[in-house]
């Protein structure tokens, strides 16, 4: 068997500040809603703070954290790979890297066919 293709995956400087995050809050988890807040920004919160939607979709863990997306969003990205990454400025207002002066940013990149081949064969989208 062929190991699936990550979903979600983090570069080195986000599982930093995740690392940072978790001795500070505890467990943590992602959401990705593209809700209006905060726009598209993945936000980070203390598990336990959020509560997941039924039909929230869990694309996968980043640093031990699981990462969840709502369902529009997931149709939207379900052919693409999500980075999460750190850039400068400001956090979500929600999120917990809010104030660090460094927030978490999506990057993609689209699957090749074959990967998005064995995700549809997993029954991962």
């Amino acid at each position: 068997m062929t190991d699936l293709p990550l979903q979600v995956m983090a570069t080195l400087p986000a599982l930093q500040l995740i690392e940072t995050l978790q001795a500070r809050h505890g467990d943590l988890l992602f959401h990705q809603s593209g809700g209006c807040c905060d726009g598209s920004s993945p936000m980070c919160f203390a598990q336990g703070d959020f509560i997941v939607g039924d039909r929230d979709v869990r694309m996968g863990e980043i640093g031990g954290a699981p990462f969840y997306i709502s369902p529009a969003q997931f149709e939207y990205w379900k052919h693409t790979q999500l980075i999460i990454d750190v850039v400068p400025g400001r956090g979500g207002m929600f999120s917990l890297e809010n104030g660090e002066g460094v927030r978490f940013l999506v990057r993609s990149r689209l699957f090749s066919d074959e990967e998005f081949a064995q995700l549809q064969a997993a029954g991962r989208v």
